[in-house]
């Protein structure tokens, strides 16, 4: 088992990330780990709240991220990394620097149709994507780059968000991290 690492959650606006980042963070405290969860809106105001949706400032953004989830885990604090990351160069960016400073990165794609995150829209962002209120939108006027080698793939689109913990945990399991 090992002290720390990073689980670095990628899905497009309203896959889930967030709600499966919660729950997993509640598991592995009750299993006696340190976790933060570094959340997108959260992090973005603090860490980054000149940022707009540019593809400069998104890599921008996501590289103080991956540094701040990278010192977080040096210092035996499990990270769970719940963003868009909508650019495969700036995710397997963050896994260099962690795995460079010998900290396991795990990529989980939170998989769901971009028609089903529409559906379920809960900030109502792609309604105003739509009706050109908000430009960049992951989705709508901007890419969301799947990633090509995930560790792990959750389909929150055809299971429960209890059902996609479950399998984490016995993903995790099998990576030996919990």
């Amino acid at each position: 088992m090992e002290k720390a690492f990073i689980i670095w959650l990628t899905g497009l606006p309203s896959s889930g990330k967030t709600t499966l980042a919660n729950r997993l963070k509640e598991i592995l405290l009750s299993r006696g780990f340190k976790v933060e969860v570094l959340d997108g809106d959260e992090v973005r105001k603090w860490l980054s709240p000149e940022a707009g949706f540019s593809r400069e400032d998104r890599e921008r953004h996501l590289r103080r991220v991956a540094y701040v989830s990278m010192l977080l885990a040096r210092n035996e604090v499990v990270v769970i990394a719940s963003f868009v990351s909508p650019y495969r160069n700036i995710r397997e960016e963050a896994r260099r620097l962690a795995e460079n400073n010998g900290i396991r990165f795990i990529e989980i794609y939170v998989k769901c149709s971009l028609q089903e995150c529409m559906r379920r829209d809960p900030k109502g962002l792609y309604q105003k994507a739509v009706e050109g209120e908000i430009k960049d939108m992951t989705g709508i006027q901007d890419v969301y780059e799947e990633p090509l080698n995930p560790e792990i793939i959750v389909d929150t689109e055809r299971k429960t968000p209890e059902e996609c913990i479950k399998e984490l945990v016995n993903e995790m399991q099998k990576f030996g991290l919990i």
